[in-house]
């Protein structure tokens, strides 16, 4: 038999770092991201899907736990694809467009079923179980955020407790796990993130077709090239939600470039990174700043690939892990 090759510093730091971040999820709870004061807001399912728009954007969130008021259960979790299904709905049925601020939450799953896409997130966990559990189910429902529910002592009936995002789980790790700044290896050495048939638009491609890009494929958002293939802008599925704020659907009739500049004042920009980076710049990154993804370029701001907090939390968790690791 060949002689193994002997691990690299450089290899055995990577893993080293990679099996104290499993193991400091392991023993920190979801309760423990949560941050000393924050706020919930839960829209029960008989609210209209107008108003429950309108709330989002005045509080300056994304998603929010629905909850069954009938029958005193949770019942999902409504984020921003719910609203772009219900775009799709209304472009593949205009005749519908005056009945859609008739619409209720609860008229959302056959909404779904009518445009043949994915039911509402469903999936939740307890606070107290390991974070790492969260996080695998997350990663197992494709799911980018997971709301807390918990039991009441009393009632024994369910109660939602807060939302915990992937942004969240990873801060949280950036900030605690001081072992990040061992995971050195390039990304171009790692098997991270998304590098062949990236969907693309430019300034002058309509709403809608990058509406149907992010439906399609499942993504949360899509590079904005000119014509040399140099990254200008992200349209991210939040921006759908700026333009049909007040129901103003005739505003998904702009072009990517028309309705990036109803953007507000405070957005952050986009955030890009070379194949050259390494991880622990990345989660220095992620720690100073509230990033969703990375735009990988070129030296030349050419659009290489797209890093997503799904493939950094994946890394994490699953790099170099056997079946008879993972937890039941």
């Amino acid at each position: 038999m060949p002689t193994p090759k002997p691990e690299s510093a450089i290899d055995r730091d990577q893993r080293k770092a990679l099996q104290r971040i499993r193991d400091f999820l392991k023993v920190r709870t979801s309760y423990d991201v949560l941050p000393l004061s924050f706020r919930l807001i839960i829209f029960d399912t008989s609210l209209l899907v107008k108003k429950s728009l309108t709330i989002l954007i005045q509080n300056g969130i994304v998603s929010a736990p629905l909850w069954d008021s009938k029958t005193s259960t949770f019942a999902g979790l409504l984020t921003t694809s719910d609203y772009i299904n219900l775009i799709q709905y209304y472009w593949q049925n205009p005749d519908a467009v005056k009945k859609i601020d008739q619409f209720k939450l609860n008229s959302l799953r056959d909404i779904e079923k009518a445009i043949g896409v994915s039911p509402l997130e469903t999936a939740s966990i307890h606070p107290q179980k390991p974070l790492y559990e969260a996080c695998r189910r997350m990663l197992e429902t494709r799911a980018r955020r997971i709301p807390l529910v918990d039991l009441d002592d009393e009632t024994g009936r369910a109660m939602v407790v807060s939302v915990v995002t992937q942004y969240r789980i990873l801060k949280f790790v950036a900030v605690n796990v001081h072992e990040t700044q061992l995971l050195r290896k390039p990304l171009r050495h790692l098997n991270l993130g998304t590098y062949k048939n990236l969907e693309t638009a430019k300034m002058e491609t309509p709403v809608f077709d990058v509406i149907h890009q992010l439906v399609n494929n499942n993504i949360s958002s899509v590079p904005i090239l000119n014509s040399d293939g140099v990254v200008t802008n992200v349209f991210e599925s939040v921006d759908v939600i700026t333009l049909i704020k007040g129901a103003n659907y005739d505003e998904l009739n702009l072009n990517v470039g028309e309705a990036l500049q109803k953007r507000s004042e405070d957005f952050p920009g986009i955030y890009t990174c070379s194949v050259d980076d390494r991880l622990d710049t990345i989660f220095d990154t992620i720690r100073k700043s509230r990033v969703h993804r990375f735009v990988v370029i070129d030296e030349d701001s050419r659009l290489v690939g797209v890093l997503t907090l799904s493939d950094i939390l994946e890394y994490i968790l699953l790099e170099g892990e056997s079946d008879d690791t993972q937890t039941d």
